[in-house]
């Protein structure tokens, strides 16, 4: 007999305002029918039946004395406002929440639902939710599907209709409620968070917690929030966590998640005060990123885009269906990237020591080897005797390196039959830079300039510092015939920046100039390819990523670790646009030359280092590589990924094994690439394929065991620690 009984009460499903179905996912307007609270839930279609009815209140021995003589005990639930703000001069947060959380804040208690219209237009369905304040002012929120999408977009727009001037301290892109309407109760050790923690060179480290874990279990009577808040603070929006969040039902195989695309401070939010969960992201607030935003009447502020779903299956599939939202901005590409050419950065050869002699070398060497682009990292600036980490500002080329202006090593490149690239810190200035002195172009706070080591910011948000970069980037791009151009980022501005009503505000103001002058770029140079770097991976979030054709994976330059960073990263960002490192070195050996030429496979394979000599295995290796590459170039395109293998625990000294086989688009190719660690556990690995007859269509390895395809998959037999193969299957 258990000690506290739990009487079952009938249950009910929720009222319904409106049901909408967006392909695989549907939609759900709930409203209480006592106050007018409207809330959004999401199901998988396939799912939307088996709503469990849930029970209404709570009952037991531990609130019978609370509930005294009343005819039930406490609701077990109620609908989270899909509006989650709080403007200033409202209320605090109660229920101990302040510090903990700004969501469901008298000012999102006090929105009242006046509204629904669904309009469909260009195979585009958005339902716009609007709301009313008492002061006066007024907010909506749109849900956008775009038929055959796997994922929506969420918005909010507040609109001061008002007399007086109006001052948001918090404003979520969007807020999931009903976590989660398969349980009947409180769905005990069935829920779970997914996050993906980053660090420099360690990016996208999958973290799993159960609600238990996190103490995201409803309390006794509901009362007292569990919130589980995170996010990154500063313009290195990948620095700590992406900005995406899950939730997992494990007991109904469903999850929920979503992605937010801003390149500045954000948050996402677990949140749970009764039976049911909820999730919201947006904007870091002002308690997390001192963010707080002024509307004068008359004025309008609209949230950074989230793209959100809900999917019947796992993790990898709900990062399937966010990521799938990326290929949008990819339409408008330079045609040179169709192909997804493999490229050369001669980064980790001259180690910030360009010079043209070395360039042109370099190029010829490369001429014929199928290698598209040829780019000139960080140093070609420098001033004599001086570092390339304190000069950029200026952007002039070093006499001494390259006599005959930039122009003749770009067309000496071309001449070779490769695209030249360039590289630039165009958003900050170093302390050997004449502009370090120049405060009135550069951001501060709390009345200082802003200064991180030797680096100082430009302020994107003045006009003549958007005019010193025209000239300084975009003519020197447009004079040298250059057709790549890689712009890195090698610090954080941090909490915000003075200028506007708030520090937060004022970083995000920055960041939309920032943003405006690579769409500027894009306008201008239609035909230049365009890398988005921040010290390897800490921009990878969707609204950078969009404006440019592909973004450094990593810092990590030539790592054991290479490979389980970029198979991490196929849950964040599409593979064609995560540029891998495959460092070269002629004193290695060929079992190293395939560990990291097969890293390359995982996305766009850029090699550095030493280009291997004609003749040599090396030379040989390379040439297959780049060969077997172009072949699984569709798959790499388009397709989705599977990974296999133990969890890594120390990326740095990486035990076990690791397999990520990627399917093509229409399922009659796959790119099956495996790599074994220290120690890997079998003498064999057995890596699980779809079904269905497979072939293979070519294959890379360092040794001739080569690899054998028996029903349902793959084997192979590492020569050792620290081998890999790539394997291309067709049907």
């Amino acid at each position: 007999m258990r000690p506290f009984p739990m009487p079952k009460l009938p249950g009910l499903l929720p009222k319904l305002h409106r049901e909408l179905r967006c392909g695989a996912t549907t939609a759900l307007y709930v409203q209480d029918p006592a106050t007018g609270r409207l809330g959004l839930w999401l199901v998988p279609t396939s799912r939307r039946r088996q709503l469990a009815r849930r029970r209404e209140f709570l009952s037991g021995l531990e609130v019978d004395g609370i509930k005294g003589s009343a005819a039930h005990g406490p609701r077990a639930w109620a609908v989270e406002p899909l509006l989650q703000l709080k403007v200033r001069g409202d209320d605090a947060t109660p229920a101990f929440s302040q510090g903990r959380t700004m969501r469901n804040s008298p000012t999102a208690e006090r929105m009242k639902f006046t509204g629904q219209t669904v309009t469909r237009a260009r195979g585009v369905t958005t339902v716009r939710t609007a709301f009313t304040h008492p002061d006066g002012w007024q907010a909506h929120h749109d849900l956008c599907w775009r038929r055959g999408a796997s994922w929506l977009e969420s918005a909010v727009t507040v609109d001061n209709t008002a007399a007086a001037p109006l001052t948001l301290e918090f404003l979520a892109s969007f807020s999931l409620g009903g976590l989660t309407p398969f349980a009947a109760d409180d769905a005990p050790e069935r829920l779970r968070v997914h996050r993906f923690r980053s660090v420099w060179s360690m990016e996208g480290r999958r973290e799993t917690r159960t609600f238990e874990e996190l103490q995201l279990e409803r309390s006794w009577i509901g009362y007292g929030v569990r919130a589980e808040r995170f996010g990154a603070v500063g313009s290195l929006p990948v620095n700590g966590f992406f900005p995406l969040v899950a939730v997992e039902d494990t007991g109904a195989g469903v999850v929920w998640g979503a992605q937010l695309a801003h390149p500045g401070s954000w948050q996402m939010e677990v949140y749970r005060r009764d039976d049911l969960a909820a999730m919201s992201g947006g904007l870091a607030d002002c308690e997390l990123g001192h963010w707080q935003k002024t509307l004068p009447p008359g004025a309008s502020f609209t949230s950074p885009v989230a793209t959100i779903g809900c999917v019947a299956g796992g993790l990898d599939d709900l990062c399937a269906a966010l990521t799938a939202a990326q290929a949008g901005p990819l339409a408008g590409l330079p045609r040179s990237e169709q192909a997804l050419p493999v490229m050369f950065n001669e980064w980790a050869t001259s180690w910030g020591n360009p010079s043209h002699a070395n360039m042109v070398a370099l190029a010829q060497t490369l001429r014929g080897t199928g290698l598209r682009y040829l780019v000139m990292d960080a140093g070609w600036y420098k001033p004599a005797g001086g570092e390339w980490s304190t000069a950029q500002g200026d952007w002039t080329p070093n006499a001494a390196m390259y006599p005959q202006g930039l122009r003749a090593t770009a067309d000496a490149i071309r001449a070779c039959g490769l695209i030249p690239g360039i590289w630039f810190e165009l958003e900050v200035v170093g302390s050997a830079s004449p502009l370090f002195g120049r405060t009135d172009l550069l951001l501060h706070r709390d009345g200082r300039v802003l200064t991180a080591g030797s680096r100082r910011f430009l302020d994107l948000r003045k006009p003549e510092v958007h005019a010193h970069l025209g000239e300084r980037v975009i003519g020197l791009l447009r004079a040298g015939n250059f057709g790549y151009l890689k712009v890195d980022y090698n610090e954080n501005i941090g909490l915000g920046v003075d200028g506007a009503e708030s520090l937060g505000e004022g970083l995000r103001q920055h960041l939309e100039g920032v943003q405006a002058f690579f769409r500027r770029l894009r306008a201008e140079l239609p035909e230049l390819v365009i890398e988005n770097c921040s010290s390897g991976g800490q921009r990878l979030e969707p609204s950078m990523v969009g404006l440019t054709a592909m973004s450094s994976f990593s810092d990590a330059h030539e790592c054991r670790e290479i490979p389980i960073i970029a198979a991490n990263l196929h849950r964040l960002i599409l593979p064609r646009q995560s540029q891998v490192w495959a460092v070269l070195r002629a004193r290695e050996g060929a079992r190293r030359t395939v560990y990291l030429l097969a890293g390359g496979f995982l996305g766009r394979l850029c090699l550095s280092g030493e280009f291997p000599a004609p003749g040599t295995e090396q030379r040989a290796l390379v040439a297959r590589a780049v060969a077997l590459y172009a072949q699984a170039v569709p798959v790499i395109r388009a397709g989705r990924s599977y990974r296999h293998g133990p969890e890594v625990a120390a990326y740095r000294q990486p035990r076990g094994w690791q397999a990520l086989v990627r399917v093509g688009t229409g399922g009659r190719q796959a790119l099956v690439v495996v790599h074994a660690f220290e120690k890997p556990g079998a003498a064999t690995l057995r890596v699980p394929l779809p079904p269905g007859r497979w072939r293979v269509a070519g294959e890379l390895h360092a040794d001739r065991r080569g690899v054998t395809l028996a029903p349902g998959e793959l084997r192979w037999r590492p020569a050792g620690d620290w081998s890999a193969c790539v394997v291309l299957l067709k049907k």
